[in-house]
């Protein structure tokens, strides 16, 4: 794999752009800094275009690629290579990020983060074996029925934290230790309610043990 590596490698910039991406596996999450010299842009288009899934990886891992390289690199069948660009590059689209998320768990908590990560469009995987990603569904504004009996902990807490619940069922669900956690934070509670918990739970913490036994 050096031996074809070796004609696109010119430079030592271009030489560390692709150590930094070989050798590292699809579960990886080691930062990729940035060198002080970076390969010309040109290099980075031809290394997007090449045979080799590896120089598609380190393309696939430079920010600056352009919108329409990214398109391409979006739909390769190399999947450490769509890994990359989901986790590296701000035009990753979201469609993207949502498949890495649920295939590749290592990744999670980062793409989490990501401006374009999508808030909707996840009422598929409401059915998903992993409660992570169930939870992940539960959360989304556009399902009609959250999975409040869901037999995870995770899920139940997105699925009571759902916008579209209703007041009333939001009280319901206060009264329930397995979902009051996630009806507590549901920015659909009124704003009197909301007032209410913080008064009770302020109210608790500030009577003292003994007091509390009396």
């Amino acid at each position: 794999m050096r031996a074809r590596l070796q004609p696109s490698i010119r430079t030592w910039a271009e030489f560390q752009a692709v150590h930094r991406v070989v050798g590292h596996g699809p579960d990886c999450t080691c930062p990729i800094t940035q060198p002080a010299t970076e390969p010309s842009p040109d290099w980075y288009a031809t290394c997007a275009a090449s045979e080799e899934p590896v120089l598609r990886r380190v393309a696939a891992s430079w920010p600056g690629l352009p919108a329409e390289l990214v398109g391409t690199l979006a739909m390769d069948d190399d999947e450490e290579v769509r890994i990359q660009l989901a986790c590296h590059h701000p035009l990753a689209p979201p469609h993207l990020l949502l498949d890495v998320f649920v295939t590749r768990p290592a990744h999670r908590p980062h793409l989490l983060t990501l401006p374009a990560f999508p808030r909707t469009g996840r009422t598929h995987l409401i059915g998903h074996p992993d409660p992570e990603v169930r939870a992940l569904a539960a959360a989304d504004p556009t399902l009609p029925e959250p999975p409040l009996e869901d037999p995870d902990d995770a899920v139940r807490r997105a699925a009571a934290n759902n916008p579209t619940l209703t007041p009333e069922t939001l009280e319901t669900l206060l009264t329930d230790p397995r979902t009051a956690e996630g009806a507590a934070a549901n920015p659909s509670l009124p704003v009197p309610r909301m007032h209410a918990l913080l008064d009770h739970c302020l109210n608790d913490a500030a009577t003292p043990p003994t007091a509390a036994r009396r």
